[in-house]
């Protein structure tokens, strides 16, 4: 029987039973059922009825896409290593665009993983528009004889599969054999090259304000709460008090670039520290394995280092910024002259010394792990959470492995604080004390007047931990879902900050911020006020919508503007929307009065008072709308159009003649 061949690549984990192994990613060719190599074709497993699917009308078989190229995807959302796939994944895509179908297999870690509307959600996040089905209870896993995170497989066009690897590290191999599977069937005239139908999740969705917000930082001194808009690849600054936009930190384009506030780009950012004198703000651009620097002041966006692409080294070298590369860097801390970071991507938490510019691993092998022990022998399992306590310790939301634990830089060890700490497998939602108590894949931590607050990310639930005596309770939260008041609920909260008795969380999957009161555990949503602030062409995308053209008598009149929204939305009350009206062409109507309105809550119909005189003329109006669900405030979308009506006046023999009016509905859906 032959054996898998190694191949240094991340660690990934594998699954058996209940219990985690670790091992270097492996490459494998496709196996027989008992193990050895077949003597001709491996038929590749079908896919079972019953499955739910997403970004697909129906199911799909692996019969009705004989003639593609399929890779299949085997993928948990939690798993940092699967997230370093996507990417690559997307550039397949672009390379055999008629002739690749990947199909991404769900196969949950978590028991939160599982849910279709949360992988739904998932898919949102992370912009996937290729097939994914839920492969929730290990079916296909099994078929396929799967054992890691992530898997990737290719199939051939006659329905054999090829090859099979577990691990990061796959584009040139893939891209290799797939080519040459393109060139081989092609030349048999065994291609099909018509474009796979698919039902995108996100067609017909608006863009909600804020996208997938993962991180939050308040700035008590300043008055000041950062918000990484981690889906609209920006960062919102707001004033702490009022929700109103104060800055918007990068255009909303998805890339990497520096600049001023208005041009850099960001790819998927989330951590933020903020510098001792409150000038500089710095970014875990985690997508870009970068860190970058917001000069707050200045309006500018430089890198501090990263070079824009996942260190190839694994783990990745120390070294001098700004051209060390690093690996997914999700979490920032600022501890005096260092910036503390969570190497989520490596297992690791590392430093920079922000005077020197020296940057390297400060505690963490590298392995995926819970070992605790002195700093260069303890694991950690893909941290993603950071805060510093009174007590001059790190404190660290493990996420993989479902624990807080502690980086104590005096007696330079690692331990474990609360939650199990036995196995990355051991997680749930359990109160008690040490490792008596359960979490599931926590992402945020924060050190706040001698106590830890956790956002509980996978248990929708916001813990509070006693760093003394490892004690966790339950403040607030628990089933997925939104509500305010003494008894409320969060999805998927991803960050975590406080000041004066109040925590900020980024609530992710509810694409919103809330506030929590320590003291009794009511929640309220934040409202972001400034809608022209944050309406960006880039992120939101201006619809230019032409009306049907309208004739009108002449004389004093009005132009009347209304706005129809979906049922069961209506206009946040207290968030500003703008609404102006111009005259883009022709001289047949003049307006008489205020063409603006900027306020909260607007009422419709709007009136604009107009001149009407025989001829024809071009009315447009710009409008920037934030509505929300009338029962979930949090849930809020803002609306960019231009909308440009063609009219015609003409003269009118009524007497007395009616006061001529251009109605302008735009019906939002």
């Amino acid at each position: 029987m032959r054996r898998p061949a190694l191949a240094p690549l991340a660690a990934v984990a594998l699954i058996a039973g209940a219990a985690s192994l670790f091992l270097v990613g492996c490459v494998r060719t496709a196996e027989s059922g008992d193990g050895g190599l077949s003597a001709g074709p491996t038929p590749a497993p079908e896919f079972p009825s019953g499955l739910t699917w997403l970004n697909t009308a129906t199911p799909l078989t692996l019969k009705a896409l004989r003639g593609k190229v399929v890779v299949l995807d085997f993928w948990t959302y939690g798993c940092i290593n699967c997230m370093h796939d996507f990417p690559w994944i997307e550039r397949l895509e672009k390379d055999f665009p008629d002739t690749l179908v990947v199909i991404g297999v769900h196969s949950a870690k978590f028991t939160e993983e599982g849910n279709t509307r949360n992988i739904r959600e998932i898919v949102l996040r992370y912009g996937i528009d290729y097939p994914v089905v839920n492969d929730s209870r290990f079916q296909v896993w099994k078929e396929w004889g799967v054992n890691a995170w992530p898997t990737l497989a290719i199939v051939d066009p006659a329905g054999n599969v090829v090859t099979e690897r577990a691990g990061e590290g796959f584009y040139p191999e893939f891209k290799a054999i797939i080519s040459s599977l393109v060139e081989k069937f092609g030349a048999e005239g065994r291609l099909d090259r018509r474009p796979l139908k698919l039902k995108l999740e996100k067609q017909g969705l608006p863009q909600t304000v804020l996208s997938f917000p993962g991180k939050v930082r308040v700035d008590p001194k300043g008055g000041r709460l950062f918000i990484s808009d981690t889906d609209h690849n920006r960062i919102v600054v707001a004033a702490l008090a009022s929700g109103k936009v104060l800055a918007v930190i990068g255009s909303g384009r998805q890339g990497f670039r520096d600049g001023d506030f208005a041009t850099a780009e960001f790819n998927h950012p989330q951590g933020l520290a903020l510098s001792a004198d409150g000038h500089t703000l710095y970014v875990a651009d985690t997508n870009n394995h970068a860190l970058r620097a917001a000069d707050l002041a200045g309006r500018t966006v430089t890198t501090l280092d990263g070079t824009g692409a996942q260190a190839t080294a694994y783990p990745p070298r120390a070294g001098t910024a700004p051209g060390v590369a690093l690996s997914s860097p999700w979490d920032l801390v600022s501890d005096g002259n260092d910036l503390v970071i969570a190497m989520a991507g490596c297992h690791q938490i590392w430093k920079m010394d922000l005077a020197t510019k020296r940057i390297g691993p400060f505690a963490g092998t590298g392995a995926e792990g819970y070992t605790d022990g002195s700093l260069d022998e303890a694991t950690l399992a893909q941290p993603s959470g950071l805060t510093i306590g009174g007590d001059g310790r790190i404190y660290v939301a493990d996420a993989e492995g479902s624990s807080i634990r502690v980086v104590d830089p005096r007696r330079r060890v690692v331990a474990t604080l609360a939650g199990a700490g036995n196995s990355l497998f051991n997680f749930g939602d359990r109160d008690g004390k040490g490792r008596r108590a359960l979490f599931q894949h926590p992402l945020g931590v924060v050190a706040s007047k001698g106590l830890l607050y956790v956002a509980d990310t996978y248990d929708n639930r916001i813990r509070v931990v006693d760093p003394r005596t490892g004690a966790v309770r339950t403040l607030a939260g628990g089933a997925p879902g939104w509500r305010d008041g003494k008894d409320p609920l969060f999805y998927e909260p991803g960050g975590i900050d406080a000041a004066n008795g109040v925590l900020y969380v980024a609530d992710t999957n509810n694409s919103s911020i809330r506030t929590v009161d320590v003291a009794t555990g009511a929640a309220s949503t934040l409202v972001l006020k400034g809608a022209s602030m944050l309406a960006s062409d880039h992120v939101y995308g201006e619809a230019a919508v032409r009306l049907p053209p309208q004739t009108v008598g002449a004389g004093p009149g009005s132009v009347r503007f209304t706005v129809e929204l979906p049922e069961g939305f209506a206009p946040n009350p207290q968030a500003p929307s703008e609404v102006s009206v111009a005259v883009s062409q022709g001289d047949a109507v003049s307006l008489a009065g205020a063409t603006t309105f900027a306020g909260a809550g607007p009422r419709f119909p709007m009136t604009f008072p107009a001149v009407f005189k025989a001829g024809t003329a071009e009315v447009t109006l710009d409008v920037a709308l934030v509505y929300c669900r009338e029962e979930q405030a949090s849930v809020c979308m803002i609306k960019q159009a231009r909308l440009t009506v063609p009219v015609q006046v003409v003269e009118t023999s009524a007497a007395p003649a009616p006061s001529p009016v251009l109605n302008v509905t735009y019906q939002i859906r």
